[in-house]
């Protein structure tokens, strides 16, 4: 898949959802059961571009969001505007704004912890949903030990006004682009004009401060929660049941070297979600979808077919 390959099939549009302009994506016969494709961290919706051409060919139709903050949508400055119940709400409202009741849901990274968090307080939007080298909340809490406390130190160190924005946009982006680059298994994951593409998207005005903030919001509202090894938020947006367990059916896709999350997060997940299945792959990184692009595009289409 080329660079040109991807534009050439997606189309682009911009609409107000939750208060806020959100731009994405869509491909694929107006007629298709619809697949909602959610980025994580420093991404946008280009991280889906081997996935998308997957989905359209099995007949669906797709919509891969800018998340609020990232690359053309809008950029929110404060760190309230980055609560889990706004990053839901974004989910819900692009569903509605896109004339479905539901959808498939597939997410990644920061994208996954929306997921989830969908997954638990409104289910009923979601039918069937594919995360993707993200923790569910409580298994994160339950696994938050020495050795991923190690793993997650830049949650902490994001935490530090200014200083993050500044070192991963210096020299056009340099820092992002290593991010991807040095951390996939496979070397020929991210082509250089991959790299470029997400530089830019992530040096635009306000971008990078927006995409902090994301954590920043999330640990500021962790403590208690985590404590009682429940969901990190539970705003007024939400008329919450009584556990986080999750109805439907869903596919946990792992990539097992990834530098941040270890592969005992994606163990004894049907403890919160019945319905799960879990493949895992040793030979990819945290960007699964893009180190095994085929093996995670077979597992998403037959798993959306069933």
């Amino acid at each position: 898949m080329t660079e040109g390959d991807i534009d050439d099939i997606v189309e682009h549009h911009d609409a107000l959802i939750n208060g806020v302009r959100l731009h994405y994506v869509t491909a694929g016969p107006e007629d298709g059961d619809l697949v909602v494709l959610l980025h994580g961290f420093p991404e946008f919706w280009y991280s889906w571009r081997y996935q998308i051409p997957a989905l359209v060919d099995a007949g669906y139709r797709v919509a891969a969001l800018d998340m609020r903050g990232y690359n053309e949508s809008e950029k929110p400055q404060d760190v309230e505007s980055y609560e889990i119940e706004e990053l839901v709400g974004d989910v819900v409202g692009f569903i509605d704004h896109l004339g479905a009741d539901s959808a498939h849901v597939v997410s990644h990274d920061w994208g996954g912890a929306i997921a989830w968090a969908l997954g638990i307080f409104q289910p009923e939007v979601i039918d069937r949903l594919v995360v993707m080298n993200a923790p569910h909340p409580a298994a994160f809490a339950r696994n938050l030990d020495l050795d991923q406390l190690k793993r997650s130190w830049y949650v902490f160190f994001l935490q530090i006004p200014a200083l993050p924005e500044w070192l991963m946009t210096a020299d056009d982006g340099e820092l992002v682009g290593d991010l991807f680059r040095n951390q996939a298994v496979d070397p020929d994951a991210f082509t250089d004009e991959d790299l470029d593409r997400y530089r830019e998207a992530f040096c635009k005005p306000g971008a990078a401060t927006a995409a902090i903030n994301y954590y920043r919001a999330y640990l500021r509202a962790i403590a208690e929660p985590m404590a009682k090894s429940a969901l990190p938020v539970v705003g007024q947006f939400f008329d919450p049941p009584g556990s986080d367990e999750i109805p439907v059916e869903t596919l946990v896709l792992w990539g097992e070297q990834d530098e941040a999350l270890g592969v005992d997060l994606s163990e004894g997940l049907d403890e919160w979600v019945p319905n799960v299945r879990v493949e895992r792959y040793a030979d990819a990184s945290h960007w699964v979808q893009c180190d095994v692009p085929n093996q995670v595009n077979e597992e998403l289409v037959g798993f959306l077919d069933a």
